[in-house]
């Protein structure tokens, strides 16, 4: 039981996804506890009510507490879109950015997600987890409690099965919930130069169906943009995925405008980055359940001026999410705090549409609502407790942890660990 709340954000309510003024509503209670029990959330409310109740006073002596010291708790955060299955840092990537390349360029030159290839089909299955465990670890610190894992940087059969497997490695050692996702059509890969479609219909044919008999991927993204994949591609890709049972998602929008309305015709659980969308996209997406999840970790790291427009989205009635897009190249990032900041101070989003876009629209995007992303009896107990007093604290104390507790399935996590060192060497030339 958690007791002591000062600020507890349920993020109860009846509608999810989250859009329009609905995306401010943070359920909150002053002065509050929540009684956990088998992995999931029993009661929540008033201590008063809680710690009141005849069965919890007969026995209270049984229960295991965690004061918060007046501090504030709401749901662990949902990264719903990373990239974690890679190996090295793409600093050379960094070094041409920082002297004036453009991502297009750095890809035009074999930088990019192509440079990120060779390592991960030179890399074991173990030490690919290991890469993986070490980011999930990571997150846990910063208070996320579930992630959306993508493979994407093995762009082979070989490879892309061997990075789900490293996916689910890690997540058979994690404490927190992780939905994998294949990302096969990520880039064209150089053995596939000039010829994108043969690579397309490998995808659907081989790498698809194979992750799907093996249970490795739970959904399919696909990267729907200039120098990756045309939009007749992706469609292929994504109705590929739905003959297999897998959920669909894309990135798209994120340098160029596309039509979504083809998109959206395959179901998509989420459409991400969304940075050029035109007015009728937007009204398209207004209508639908399709999440769209802005990554504005993305446009910081690129040296953007501009970022996703969130209160266009949001005003014109589109559920949005927000997610770290952890990736070596973009945003290598694991921090939602900090996204949350990036949220609030760069796309004008309140303290409490941010904190709803990273838990309850991010579960949703995922198509896991009914067990995470709010507090309330019968969800799965991932909670976080923040050592802040006021919740708006959280977007701004920006680059700063204040995770003081982190809570998944009911039991308290050991956050005090030493971080382990890094094992593998960098050749600081790649």
């Amino acid at each position: 039981m958690l007791t002591d709340i000062g600020q507890l954000l349920t993020l109860r309510g009846e509608s999810a996804p989250r859009r329009g003024p609905v995306l401010n509503e943070v359920g909150l209670i002053n002065g509050a506890a929540v009684l956990c029990g088998g992995g999931k959330v029993i009661a929540v409310g008033r201590q008063g009510e809680i710690i009141g109740d005849p069965w919890i006073k007969r026995n209270r002596k049984k229960i295991t507490e965690l004061d918060c010291k007046g501090r504030v708790v709401l749901p662990g955060f949902v990264d719903c879109h990373t990239h974690p299955a890679f190996v090295e840092p793409r600093l050379v990537d960094f070094e041409k950015r920082i002297a004036g390349a453009s991502y297009e360029e750095i890809a035009a030159a074999g930088g990019g997600i192509r440079s990120s290839v060779a390592s991960v089909r030179d890399a074991s299955r173990k030490e690919l987890a290991g890469k993986v465990l070490q980011a999930f670890n990571a997150m846990l610190r910063h208070g996320t409690t579930t992630v959306e894992a993508k493979s994407g940087y093995g762009l082979s059969i070989e490879a892309e099965i061997k990075s789900l497997e490293a996916i689910a490695d890690a997540a058979r050692r994690w404490p927190g919930n992780v939905k994998p996702t294949l990302l096969a059509a990520h880039v064209v890969p150089p053995e596939f130069a000039g010829k994108p479609d043969e690579y397309v219909e490998k995808i659907c044919q081989e790498i698809i169906p194979l992750a799907a008999r093996k249970k490795l991927a739970e959904s399919v993204d696909v990267f729907c943009e200039r120098g990756a994949f045309t939009l007749e591609q992706s469609e292929r890709v994504l109705a590929a995925a739905r003959r297999h049972g897998l959920d669909t998602r894309a990135h798209v929008c994120q340098f160029t405008a596309s039509r979504l309305n083809r998109l959206l015709e395959h179901r998509p659980a989420s459409l991400d980055h969304m940075d050029c969308v035109d007015d009728e996209d937007i009204a398209a997406l207004a209508s639908g359940d399709t999440i769209a999840v802005l990554l504005p970790g993305a446009n910081y790291f690129l040296g953007h001026k501009s970022f996703p427009d969130a209160r266009r989205l949001i005003d014109s009635g589109v559920p949005i999410a927000l997610a770290s897009d952890y990736n070596p190249g973009t945003s290598p990032t694991i921090s939602m705090p900090f996204i949350l900041s990036l949220a609030s101070t760069h796309m004008r989003m309140t303290p409490a549409e941010a904190i709803a876009a990273a838990t309850v629209n991010a579960a949703c995007a995922l198509r896991i609502q009914g067990r995470k992303g709010t507090i309330e009896p019968g969800k799965d107990a991932d909670m976080i407790v923040l050592d802040t007093h006021d919740y708006r604290e959280i977007a701004y104390w920006f680059a700063w942890n204040r995770c003081a507790e982190i809570v998944v399935g009911g039991e308290v996590q050991q956050l005090s660990a030493a971080i382990k060192p890094l094992r593998t060497k960098h050749n600081s030339r790649e």
